[in-house]
Protein backbone atom coordinates (compact mmCIF):
# COMPACT_ATOMS: atom_id res chain seq x y z
CA UNK A 1 0.00 0.00 0.00
CA UNK A 2 1.42 3.36 -0.99
CA UNK A 3 1.12 6.43 1.15
CA UNK A 4 -0.32 9.71 -0.03
CA UNK A 5 3.12 11.31 0.18
CA UNK A 6 4.53 8.57 -2.07
CA UNK A 7 1.68 9.13 -4.52
CA UNK A 8 2.44 12.86 -4.58
CA UNK A 9 6.12 12.15 -5.26
CA UNK A 10 5.23 9.72 -8.05
CA UNK A 11 2.79 12.19 -9.62
CA UNK A 12 5.46 14.91 -9.45
CA UNK A 13 7.82 12.67 -11.41
CA UNK A 14 5.10 12.02 -13.99
CA UNK A 15 4.34 15.75 -14.29
CA UNK A 16 8.04 16.40 -14.83
CA UNK A 17 8.10 13.84 -17.64
CA UNK A 18 5.05 15.49 -19.24
CA UNK A 19 6.54 18.95 -18.64
CA UNK A 20 3.30 20.00 -16.95
CA UNK A 21 4.44 23.17 -15.18
CA UNK A 22 1.19 23.82 -13.28
CA UNK A 23 0.99 20.32 -11.84
CA UNK A 24 4.70 20.31 -11.00
CA UNK A 25 4.55 23.60 -9.11
CA UNK A 26 1.36 22.67 -7.25
CA UNK A 27 2.63 19.26 -6.15
CA UNK A 28 5.99 20.78 -5.18
CA UNK A 29 4.20 23.28 -2.94
CA UNK A 30 2.16 20.47 -1.36
CA UNK A 31 5.23 18.29 -0.79
CA UNK A 32 7.08 21.25 0.70
CA UNK A 33 4.24 21.78 3.17
CA UNK A 34 4.38 18.07 4.08
CA UNK A 35 8.15 18.08 4.52
CA UNK A 36 8.06 21.27 6.60
CA UNK A 37 5.46 19.70 8.89
CA UNK A 38 7.56 16.56 9.20
CA UNK A 39 10.64 18.45 10.41
CA UNK A 40 8.82 20.97 12.59
CA UNK A 41 9.18 20.43 16.30
CA UNK A 42 11.88 18.77 18.35
CA UNK A 43 12.39 15.72 16.14
CA UNK A 44 11.50 14.68 12.60
CA UNK A 45 8.41 12.54 12.14
CA UNK A 46 6.67 10.82 9.26
CA UNK A 47 3.15 12.09 8.74
CA UNK A 48 0.25 9.68 8.41
CA UNK A 49 -2.08 9.89 5.43
CA UNK A 50 -4.72 11.63 7.56
CA UNK A 51 -2.19 14.28 8.58
CA UNK A 52 -1.14 14.77 4.94
CA UNK A 53 -4.81 15.11 3.99
CA UNK A 54 -5.24 17.78 6.66
CA UNK A 55 -2.28 19.69 5.22
CA UNK A 56 -3.64 19.37 1.69
CA UNK A 57 -7.03 20.63 2.89
CA UNK A 58 -5.32 23.67 4.37
CA UNK A 59 -3.50 24.27 1.07
CA UNK A 60 -6.80 23.90 -0.80
CA UNK A 61 -8.47 26.44 1.52
CA UNK A 62 -5.64 28.86 0.80
CA UNK A 63 -6.30 28.48 -2.94
CA UNK A 64 -10.04 29.10 -2.50
CA UNK A 65 -9.42 32.23 -0.44
CA UNK A 66 -6.75 33.54 -2.80
CA UNK A 67 -8.96 32.95 -5.86
CA UNK A 68 -11.76 34.87 -4.16
CA UNK A 69 -9.46 37.79 -3.31
CA UNK A 70 -8.03 37.91 -6.83
CA UNK A 71 -11.50 37.76 -8.38
CA UNK A 72 -12.72 40.62 -6.17
CA UNK A 73 -9.65 42.66 -7.13
CA UNK A 74 -10.35 42.14 -10.83
CA UNK A 75 -7.36 39.88 -11.39
CA UNK A 76 -9.15 37.09 -13.22
CA UNK A 77 -5.96 35.50 -14.58
CA UNK A 78 -4.52 35.05 -11.08
CA UNK A 79 -7.88 33.76 -9.81
CA UNK A 80 -7.96 31.20 -12.62
CA UNK A 81 -4.42 30.09 -11.67
CA UNK A 82 -5.49 29.55 -8.05
CA UNK A 83 -8.56 27.58 -9.16
CA UNK A 84 -6.41 25.41 -11.43
CA UNK A 85 -4.09 24.64 -8.50
CA UNK A 86 -7.16 23.85 -6.38
CA UNK A 87 -8.35 21.35 -8.99
CA UNK A 88 -5.00 19.56 -8.79
CA UNK A 89 -5.02 19.45 -4.98
CA UNK A 90 -8.59 18.12 -4.89
CA UNK A 91 -7.44 14.98 -6.71
CA UNK A 92 -5.64 13.99 -3.50
CA UNK A 93 -8.45 14.81 -1.09
CA UNK A 94 -11.33 12.52 -0.11
CA UNK A 95 -14.68 13.29 -1.69
CA UNK A 96 -16.57 15.97 0.20
CA UNK A 97 -19.58 14.93 2.23
CA UNK A 98 -22.90 16.12 0.80
CA UNK A 99 -24.88 18.77 2.70
CA UNK A 100 -27.69 16.27 3.38
CA UNK A 101 -25.31 13.65 4.78
CA UNK A 102 -23.60 16.26 6.95
CA UNK A 103 -26.94 17.54 8.24
CA UNK A 104 -27.92 13.97 9.15
CA UNK A 105 -24.70 13.43 11.10
CA UNK A 106 -25.14 16.76 12.91
CA UNK A 107 -28.73 15.85 13.85
CA UNK A 108 -27.60 12.46 15.19
CA UNK A 109 -24.81 14.00 17.28
CA UNK A 110 -27.12 16.73 18.62
CA UNK A 111 -29.59 14.03 19.66
CA UNK A 112 -26.79 12.04 21.33
CA UNK A 113 -25.59 15.12 23.22
CA UNK A 114 -29.14 15.97 24.30
CA UNK A 115 -29.67 12.42 25.54
CA UNK A 116 -26.49 12.76 27.63
CA UNK A 117 -27.86 15.91 29.26
CA UNK A 118 -25.94 18.41 27.14
CA UNK A 119 -28.07 20.93 25.29
CA UNK A 120 -28.01 24.49 24.06
CA UNK A 121 -24.92 26.50 23.18
CA UNK A 122 -22.78 24.89 25.89
CA UNK A 123 -22.96 21.56 24.02
CA UNK A 124 -21.55 23.06 20.82
CA UNK A 125 -17.92 22.05 21.44
CA UNK A 126 -18.86 18.46 22.21
CA UNK A 127 -21.10 18.14 19.16
CA UNK A 128 -18.62 19.80 16.77
CA UNK A 129 -15.85 17.47 17.98
CA UNK A 130 -18.07 14.40 17.55
CA UNK A 131 -19.11 15.48 14.04
CA UNK A 132 -15.49 16.18 13.05
CA UNK A 133 -14.48 12.73 14.31
CA UNK A 134 -17.23 11.09 12.25
CA UNK A 135 -16.59 13.07 9.08
CA UNK A 136 -12.79 12.60 9.24
CA UNK A 137 -11.80 15.48 6.99
CA UNK A 138 -14.58 15.14 4.42
CA UNK A 139 -16.48 18.23 5.61
CA UNK A 140 -15.45 21.84 6.07
CA UNK A 141 -15.06 22.89 9.71
CA UNK A 142 -16.88 26.19 9.27
CA UNK A 143 -19.83 24.41 7.67
CA UNK A 144 -19.92 21.93 10.56
CA UNK A 145 -19.87 24.74 13.12
CA UNK A 146 -22.65 26.63 11.35
CA UNK A 147 -24.90 23.56 11.15
CA UNK A 148 -24.27 22.64 14.79
CA UNK A 149 -24.96 26.18 15.95
CA UNK A 150 -28.23 26.26 14.01
CA UNK A 151 -29.26 22.86 15.36
CA UNK A 152 -28.53 23.78 18.97
CA UNK A 153 -30.30 27.15 18.96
Amino acid sequence: MTTLKTRLQHDLTEAMRRRDELTMSTIRLALTAVMNAEVAGDEAVTLSDSQVIALLQAEARKRVEAAEIYANAGRSESAAQERAELDILEKYLPAALSDDDLATIVAEEVATASAAGNSGPKAMGLVVKAVRDRTAGTADGSKIAALVKAALS
